[in-house]
C-alpha cells in the first residue's frame, strides 16, 4: 500500500505540471525532478523517439545538463534502446555488467550502478523510454516499476501531443505520401476488391490520467462495463453472422472473454491505484499488450486483438459514445485499414458496402480472418506501416490472392481493376453454370475434385460446387479455437455434424497436425529452431498416444454406420503409420467390446509429404488404403526452402523437371497396385499445376472452395491423350521452371486456365 500512496503523490503533481504554464520542455524538466525526488533515485532520464527510430535525450535530472539533445542511441542500441526495441520493462541492480550496456562519455553515468526503465507507449507504439538510476547497487521491486510504468502513461501524452517533435517529422518526406505505393502482406483471405480507404480507429484520446474520485471512477467503471456486455450481446444476438459454424463459437468465446473476471479486476486495481477509469483501462491493455507480444504461440498472440477490441469498446462506453458507424458516413464501396481487429468489430460495419481488410497485423487463424471468410471479405495482414501510409479517402486495391495492397493506383489500374473483377464476377457466373457438369475432359477423362476444408462453414460448398466430397479435413482448426483440449464427446459432436453435413459424400479426416507454427493455447510447446521438420504432426500423436486415442475414438463414435476415412499427416517412416494404425485398430476393438455400432467401412491413409518416402513408395502402397500428397510441405522439403520466407518466393517452381519426376514416380506406384491417390497441396487448385497433375496420371485431386470451378473449366477444355503426349518426353528438359511451356500449351489448343 506504500507504494500505492507513493504512486498518488507522483501523480497528483505530475497533474499539476502537465496543466500548468511554460513549454513543454519546460514542463519535462520538472517532470524528471519530482520523478527523481519521489523515486529516491540520484537519476531521472527521459529519452524521445525521434525519426529514424532514434532515441534522443530530452531531458535529466542528474547527468550532466549538456547531453541533453546531443546523446542519441538506435532503437535496440543500449540498455535504454533495448527497453525501447522489447517495449518491456528492464530493471538491473549492476546495469554496466549487462551485455547491452552502452557507454556514453558525455553524460557522466558511470558512476551510477543500478537502472530502472520502462517505455513510454501510446496505442501500441513505443514513443520513448523513462530511466531512473542509482549510484548504490539497488533491486527495483515490482511495486516501483509498477509506479514508474503509470507515471510513464503521463509522459506518453505529453510525447504525442506533438510539442516537443513536430509529428510531420516522423511521416515520409513531403509529397512522397501521395503517390502509389504497392505493400506486400500475407495473405488472410483471398480475392480482389477496391474501394475508400477508411481507418479503424475506435480509440479516444485520453484527457485525464490522475483521478479526482477513485469512488466515481469505479462507479464509472462499472456502468461502462454493464453497458458494453448488453451492446455486446444485442450486436452478437442479431448479427447475421451468428450461424453455425465455428464462426459463431468464436463469437461466443468473445463474449465470454468480455466478462472475464481477471480482466475486470486489474484494470479496477489499476482505477483504486489513482488513474481514471480510462487510464486504467489503457494502462492494463499496454501491459497485456506487452505481455502477450512476447509469446510465440501464433493462437495465444491472437488472443490480443479480441482483447484489443473489447478495450476500445469499454473506452467508447466510458465516454458515452459506443463505437457505431453511421451508414450516412461510409463509403458506398471502402476498404477498412486497421493494426488489428477483433471478430466483432467486423460486424460494426455494413457488410455490404465493406469490400476488403488491411492489417498490420494478424494471421490466417486470427478470429477476425475466420469471420472475414464467412463472410467472402478478402483480407491481407502483416502490411508493415499500413495506419502510417494510408490517408482517410485513399484508393486502395486489395489482392487477397497474391497478398498485395496498392495505395492511390492511377487511373488505369483502377480500369485494370475494375475490368478484372467484373471479370472474375462473370467467370464466377460460368463456374456456377458448370456446377452439375462432370469434371470430364473433351476425350472422356474423369478427374475427381474434391475440398479442403477445416471448419464447418466450409461444408456448404459441397453443395454450392458439387464437389465429390472433402478430400482433406484439416482437423487441428477446431483444437486450435478453443482454450482446453476438447472432449471425446465434443470432438465427435463436431466431427458428427460434419458427416452429417457432407450426406453420403466422403470426408477424409486428417488427425492432429500441430506442432511446428501450429501451436495449441493448453499444450506445453517446444521451441524447435527448424519447426516444420521438428516436433509435428505424427510425431508429437506418437509421443502422446492418449491424444491420438481419444480422437480416433470420436471418429469412430462419430462414423457409426458410415464410412469412415482417417490420415496420418507427416509419415517419415512406415513405422509410424504401422503404429499409428494400430491404435485405430485398438480403438475399433475398444468400441466393439462396449457393443456400440461402428462404422460401415474404416479405410487408413497416410500423407505423403517427406521425400524419403519416394523411395519406399511399393511398401507404402502395400500397407496403405488411400494416399494423399501434401505438395506444400513435399516441394518446400525437397528444395530445402521455406515456403513462408518471403525471400524465396517465387525462387524455385514446383513445375520444375524434379518435382514432376516425383509426382509421376507416385501416381504410378498407386495404379500398380489399384491404390487412390489424391493430391491434396496447393498444387491442385491451380488450373495450370493441375493440368499438370492431370497430365502425370493423377484422377483425384483436392482443394479450396473457390479452385473448383477454375480447375473444372480447365479439365473440360482439356484432351488429356495430348497433354500426356506432350508431356512424354518433358521431363528430361534441363530447366528450372516448365511453367512458360505448359503455359503455351494451354494458349495453343484454348484450355482454360
Amino acid at each position: 500500500m506504500e507504494q500505492v500512496s507513493i504512486s498518488r503523490l507522483v501523480l497528483r503533481r505530475l497533474r499539476d505540471v502537465m496543466a500548468g504554464q511554460g513549454t513543454a520542455q519546460d514542463r519535462l524538466n520538472t517532470i524528471v525532478r519530482i520523478i527523481a525526488a519521489d523515486m529516491v533515485a540520484e537519476v531521472c532520464s527521459c529519452y524521445i523517439m525521434r525519426a529514424g527510430e532514434v532515441l534522443e535525450l530530452f531531458a535529466t535530472e542528474g547527468l550532466r545538463p549538456e547531453a541533453v539533445h546531443r546523446t542519441r542511441l538506435q532503437v535496440g542500441e543500449g540498455l535504454v534502446g533495448a527497453i525501447a526495441a522489447s517495449a518491456r520493462p528492464l530493471a538491473l541492480a549492476d546495469a554496466q555488467s549487462h551485455a547491452d550496456f552502452a557507454y556514453r562519455p558525455e553524460t557522466g553515468e558511470e558512476i551510477f550502478h543500478s537502472l530502472m526503465g520502462v517505455p513510454i507507449l501510446r496505442s501500441g507504439r513505443v514513443l520513448g523510454v523513462l530511466v531512473v538510476q542509482n549510484r548504490t547497487t539497488r533491486h527495483y521491486s515490482e511495486d516501483e516499476i509498477e509506479a514508474l510504468q503509470t507515471i510513464a502513461m503521463v509522459l506518453a501524452e505529453l510525447a504525442a501531443s506533438g510539442e516537443l517533435v513536430n509529428p510531420l517529422e516522423r511521416q515520409q518526406p513531403s509529397g512522397t505520401g501521395q503517390l502509389p505505393a504497392r505493400l506486400e502482406g500475407v495473405k488472410l483471405n483471398g480475392g480482389l476488391a477496391i474501394g475508400q480507404a477508411m481507418l479503424h480507429e475506435p480509440r479516444l484520446v485520453i484527457r485525464q490520467v490522475v483521478a479526482e474520485d477513485t469512488g466515481a471512477e469505479l462507479d464509472r467503471l462499472r456502468h461502462a462495463v454493464d453497458a458494453m456486455q448488453i451492446a455486446i450481446d444485442t450486436l452478437l444476438e442479431a448479427s447475421d453472422v451468428l450461424r453455425d459454424g465455428e464462426h459463431r463459437d468464436i463469437l461466443e468465446t468473445y463474449r465470454m472473454f468480455a466478462a472475464d473476471r481477471g480482466w475486470m479486476h486489474r484494470i479496477t486495481e489499476a482505477v483504486k491505484g489513482g488513474l481514471t477509469a480510462e487510464a486504467a483501462v489503457q494502462k492494463v491493455q499496454s501491459d497485456m499488450r506487452i505481455r502477450m507480444n512476447q509469446m510465440t504461440d501464433p493462437y495465444l498472440r491472437e488472443r490480443l486483438a479480441d482483447l484489443e477490441d473489447l478495450t476500445n469498446r469499454l473506452q467508447q462506453h466510458l465516454a458515452g459514445r459506443p463505437f457505431a458507424p453511421v451508414a450516412a458516413e461510409l463509403p458506398e464501396e471502402f476498404i477498412l485499414v486497421a493494426r488489428n481487429m477483433g471478430p466483432a468489430e467486423l460486424l460494426d460495419y455494413d457488410r455490404s458496402r465493406l469490400k476488403g481488410i488491411v492489417l498490420e497485423e494478424g494471421s490466417p487463424n486470427a478470429h477476425v480472418a475466420v469471420v472475414a471468410r464467412a463472410l467472402d471479405i478478402p483480407v491481407v495482414g502483416r502490411v508493415k506501416d499500413a495506419l502510417d501510409r494510408v490517408e482517410p479517402g485513399d484508393i486502395i486495391v486489395i489482392d487477397g490472392d497474391e497478398a498485395a495492397v496498392v495505395l492511390r493506383p492511377s487511373e488505369d489500374v483502377q480500369q485494370a481493376v475494375d475490368n478484372r473483377i467484373k471479370a472474375r464476377q462473370g467467370q464466377r457466373a460460368q463456374y456456377a453454370a458448370l456446377a452439375d457438369l462432370p469434371a470430364e475432359s473433351k476425350d472422356g477423362v474423369r478427374v475427381e475434385l474434391l475440398l479442403n476444408g477445416g471448419l464447418f462453414i466450409d461444408l456448404p460448398y459441397l453443395d454450392e460446387t458439387r464437389a465429390a466430397g472433402v478430400g482433406l479435413f484439416r482437423t487441428e482448426l477446431q483444437f486450435m479455437l478453443r482454450d482446453t483440449f476438447p472432449t471425446v464427446a465434443q470432438q465427435a459432436a463436431l466431427y458428427h455434424r460434419v458427416l452429417e453435413q457432407a450426406g453420403d459424400k466422403p470426408v477424409t479426416f486428417r488427425t492432429l497436425d500441430v506442432g511446428g507454427d501450429k501451436l495449441l493455447p493448453y499444450m506445453d510447446s517446444i521451441a524447435d529452431e527448424n519447426p516444420a521438420m521438428g516436433w509435428r504432426a505424427i510425431r508429437i500423436a506418437l509421443d502422446r498416444p492418449a491424444m491420438l486415442r481419444q480422437q480416433l475414438r470420436a471418429l469412430i463414435q462419430a462414423a457409426s454406420g458410415r464410412l469412415l476415412r482417417v490420415m496420418f499427416p507427416m509419415i517419415a517412416d512406415l513405422s509410424e503409420f504401422t503404429a499409428a494404425r494400430a491404435i485405430l485398430d485398438l480403438e475399433l476393438d475398444r468400441q466393439r467390446k462396449a457393443g456400440a455400432e461402428l462404422p460401415v467401412k474404416v479405410e487408413a491413409g497416410m500423407m505423403l509429404e517427406v521425400p524419403v518416402m519416394l523411395w519406399q513408395l511399393p511398401a507404402m502402397m502395400d500397407r496403405a488404403d488411400f494416399i494423399s500428397v501434401g505438395t506444400n510441405d513435399l516441394v518446400q522439403f525437397l528444395f530445402a526452402a521455406d515456403r513462408g520466407n518471403p525471400r524465396l518466393t517465387g525462387r524455385y517452381d514446383p513445375l520444375s523437371p524434379p518435382v514432376l519426376k516425383a509426382l509421376g514416380e507416385i501416381v504410378r506406384a498407386g495404379a500398380a497396385r489399384n491404390v487412390s491417390v489424391t493430391v491434396c497441396g496447393e498444387m491442385a487448385g491451380d488450373p495450370i499445376e493441375a493440368m499438370a497433375l492431370v497430365g502425370l496420371g493423377f484422377r483425384c485431386l483436392s482443394m479450396a472452395p473457390s479452385s473448383i470451378g477454375p480447375v473444372k473449366a480447365m479439365i473440360r477444355s482439356l484432351e488429356v491423350g495430348t497433354l500426356a503426349e506432350f508431356m512424354g518426353s518433358l521431363t528430361e528438359i534441363p530447366s528450372p521452371s516448365l511453367r512458360g511451356k505448359f503455359q503455351d500449351f494451354a494458349r495453343d489448343r484454348g484450355i482454360t486456365i
